[in-house]
């Protein structure tokens, strides 16, 4: 969650004193992101769920 809160914060969220975004600034980012762009880019590095395997049989 925290980190989350650190993309919002660095991303998103716009600064009054820089009227831009850290990363604009900086040079790395040239756009404002949105939450759904966030959430893109979570869910594009996110792994795919895998097939499961059969479960075992408890031993009584």
């Amino acid at each position: 969650m925290i980190a989350i809160y650190t993309v919002w914060y660095n991303f998103i969220k716009m600064h009054k004193t820089l009227k831009m975004t850290p990363p604009m600034a900086a040079g790395v980012s040239q756009t404002l992101w949105s939450m759904e762009d966030l959430f893109e880019k979570m869910d594009a590095v996110a792994p795919k769920p895998g097939k499961r395997g059969p479960y075992k049989k408890k031993v009584a």
